[in-house]
């Protein structure tokens, strides 16, 4: 296969699919068949041919250098080394370029038969326990009842392994030469196989139109959502296989992906010990068994042999899909469970929730928020330290106006060394920039909201107790993350629609959020107590009655 491949990513896309790969499109994005388990070589270092970090396969370890050595720098770009096969190009293809191995025998992927819904039993008509023995080659399954349907041997039956070699005996010898779509010839099958040649037969048309009508006509409440759940799964994937994009049979692997050796790395440590990922001790077995598997199927060994090795194909990958998911979970030595290509998706330290939605932002900050009663509604309290970090390039900029310095250099030294000069101009900066202040999880509009900052002492924010309701948020140790709106349509947006004092009301049913709570309740409830007196205690100013504000004070403070 031919290293150099030109895989053309569109970048003025509008919307993005995921569907199911065919074995032609894990085999079309490949470059090259990774057929040894081995990684490195343990003397020189260097990625052994056709492994799991291949360079002929990935790409060269080295910026613009071959594996042997024969064409090294940049002016040799593009040529593929005549003695090694590696093509000389940069090392970070290796993050890009993938792998395949070209599995035995079919093996059905574990996240459509293992999870709900249960995909490939809805389609077929099966319940998992059944079909995880097909599975896991436990019993045989009809595809084609054939000449047997006479005796009762019906689409969909179980078979064990003695019932199943009784009716081969009783079968016409003619019977099995016959062609796979003719319909007078027995088909039984296990495993991947079986479920592979299951999907492919299925009418999707025909079994939308008989769900259909069973779930319209069935007087069973619990058939009839029965129907409607595979219907629901058929359904979907009529309308993606009429564009060509899924096929049910593609829920069956025959070309297993190699991801890029850089995503599953392999780092030297002192002592000449190295660390791994867990994945590539996971495709390791998955190639040691398939190697084995053809081994054995080439020198045609016993049938029980080849089941039994099959099966522990069928688990090699399962585990390298989704480790969790398997009962009995590889281990590592310290009894803890390998990270898997799902554990490396999923959760809160997965690669969607910690990579993609959790980046880290230029222009961010984020502390512990203290209560500050004395603040406006829409201000807050920003600590000096991070004030001084986060608005360092305005700051930069007026001192070099001001012409306090000449350079940027010397500029961010004073900024740094916290000098005097730089509060009165962050005080200046500050006014009318408004920064956003927002508390995980952001689950409503108002978990998100300006303010007017106010430069304080201390290492804290500063929060108005009003706005607490919106974001959620006590003050028992609760962190908030800043943000500074840089360009003027955000400084605007943020001052017009986000900012604290123009959020009362909540948004999902139009009642007042930031209502008084807690202390400021009691407290206003204290002062407008009414006292009366007593023939011990006269309360001052009892029964007199004043015409202002102004007037209240004057008598309040006369005592």
């Amino acid at each position: 296969m031919s290293n150099k491949k030109d895989i053309k990513i569109k970048s003025n896309f509008k919307k993005l699919r995921i569907g199911l790969s065919s074995p032609e499109v894990v085999l079309q994005r490949s470059f090259g068949e990774v057929t040894k388990p081995e990684t490195i070589n343990y003397r020189s270092y260097k990625p052994e041919m056709e492994g799991l970090f291949c360079e002929r396969i990935f790409g060269p370890v080295k910026d613009y250098e071959c594996h042997c050595g024969k064409y090294k720098r940049i002016r040799y770009k593009g040529i593929v080394c005549d003695r090694c096969g590696v093509e000389v190009t940069e090392k970070k293809v290796r993050r890009e370029r993938m792998g395949h191995i070209e599995l035995v025998v079919p093996i059905v992927h574990i996240w459509y038969f293992k999870s709900l819904p249960n995909k490939i039993g809805y389609l077929i008509g099966l319940p998992s326990k059944k079909l995880e023995m097909i599975v896991y080659y436990e019993r045989y399954i009809v595809i084609q009842s054939g000449v047997k349907e006479e005796d009762g041997v019906n689409y969909l039956d179980f078979l064990t392994e003695e019932e199943y070699l009784d009716i081969l005996d009783s079968l016409p010898k003619e019977n099995q030469y016959l062609d796979d779509n003719d319909p007078n010839k027995f088909i039984a099958k296990m495993g991947g196989e079986a479920i592979w040649d299951l999907l492919a037969r299925l009418d999707l048309d025909d079994l939308s139109f008989s769900l259909r009508h069973q779930a319209a006509n069935e007087t069973s409440q619990q058939r009839k959502n029965e129907a409607l759940k595979r219907l629901n799964v058929i359904e979907g994937f009529r309308a993606s296989t009429k564009t060509g994009e899924n096929r049910p049979e593609w829920m069956i692997m025959k070309m297993l992906p190699v991801i890029p050796p850089e995503l599953r790395p392999l780092v030297p440590l002192d002592g000449g010990r190295f660390a791994t990922s867990d994945l590539n001790d996971l495709y390791r077995r998955v190639i040691i068994r398939n190697n084995r598997l053809k081994r054995l199927m080439e020198i045609k060994a016993p049938e029980v042999i080849l089941r039994n090795e099959k099966r522990m194909l069928q688990e090699a990958v399962d585990s390298l899909l989704d480790n969790t998911r398997r009962a009995n979970a590889v281990k590592a030595n310290g009894n803890r469970p390998l990270k898997s290509l799902s554990d490396m998706l999923k959760g809160k330290q997965g690669r969607f929730r910690q990579n993609l939605l959790g980046k880290r932002v230029d222009y961010s900050g984020r502390s512990v928020i203290v209560v500050g009663p004395n603040l406006k509604l829409h201000e807050c309290g920003l600590p000096k330290g991070m004030a001084a970090e986060l608005f360092k390039p305005f700051i930069i900029r007026k001192l070099i106006e001001r012409g306090i310095v000449k350079t940027v250099k010397s500029a961010k030294k004073i900024v740094d060394r916290k000098e005097p000069v730089i509060w009165e101009i962050l005080e200046n900066i500050l006014k009318g920039h408004p920064i956003l202040l927002n508390r995980a999880p952001t689950l409503h509009r108002l978990g998100i909201q300006a303010f007017q900052p106010k430069l304080v002492e201390g290492k804290a924010i500063r929060l108005h107790p009003l706005v607490c309701t919106g974001f959620n948020a006590d003050f028992d140790g609760d962190q908030m993350a800043v943000h500074v709106p840089l360009g003027n349509a955000a400084v605007l947006e943020a001052q017009i629609l986000m900012l604290a004092s123009h959020n009362i009301l909540n948004p999902a049913n139009g009642a007042p959020i930031a209502v008084p709570s807690q202390d400021m309740v009691l407290g206003l409830y204290y002062m407008t107590k009414m006292r009366r007196s007593t023939k011990t205690e006269v309360v001052k100013g009892e029964g007199l009655t004043f015409y202002s504000f102004e007037e209240v004070e004057i008598a309040y403070n006369e005592g």
